[in-house]
């Protein structure tokens, strides 16, 4: 058996507490989101749950990442984050338990996407965006202004997709 490559290769904790492998994703194009319930970005949630529905038949999921390092705008417990983005914006895409992406100690999965994927740099907020291909590569980087349904954003999940 080959061995997860990119993404595919790490293990998180989901909202529920259970251990996720990314693997399990193997074959889907991703688009990785670092969220929060109290930020100006945070009505971007109903973006990218329409993201999510347009393009889930075709391979495609949308993973979001609570946190809280940004100007504490993620407070609440896993299950409260759950709960306010199932109650406020309806969100069917998977959520993984609060991590942490530029305070230490910083998840792996986060360390590996701003420094060895390929799109270097600290993230700078909330609802920064990595799309990753069904093989498990990171292949775009947007910014937290960038909103889910931009062009560029369908136009490169339509591309991983073909």
């Amino acid at each position: 058996m080959t061995q997860p490559k990119g993404i595919h290769s790490f293990t998180l904790k989901a909202i529920d507490g259970r251990e996720r492998s990314l693997a399990q994703y193997a074959g889907k194009a991703l688009l990785l989101v670092n969220v929060a319930s109290e930020c100006g970005f945070t009505p971007q949630y109903k973006d990218l749950e329409a993201l999510h529905r347009r393009y889930q038949d075709r391979g495609f999921m949308v993973l979001g990442f609570p946190c809280d390092d940004f100007g504490h705008q993620e407070p609440g417990a896993d299950a409260e984050v759950k709960s306010f983005c199932e109650r406020n914006y309806g969100v069917s895409f998977d959520l993984f338990s609060k991590i942490r992406i530029k305070d230490e100690p910083r998840a792996p999965l986060y360390q590996y996407l701003t420094a060895e994927a390929g799109f270097d740099g600290p993230v700078a907020w909330n609802f920064a965006k990595f799309l990753a291909g069904r093989d498990g590569a990171v292949l775009a980087r947007w910014d937290p202004k960038v909103k889910p349904l931009a062009p560029e954003i369908v136009s490169a999940v339509e591309k991983a997709l073909q």
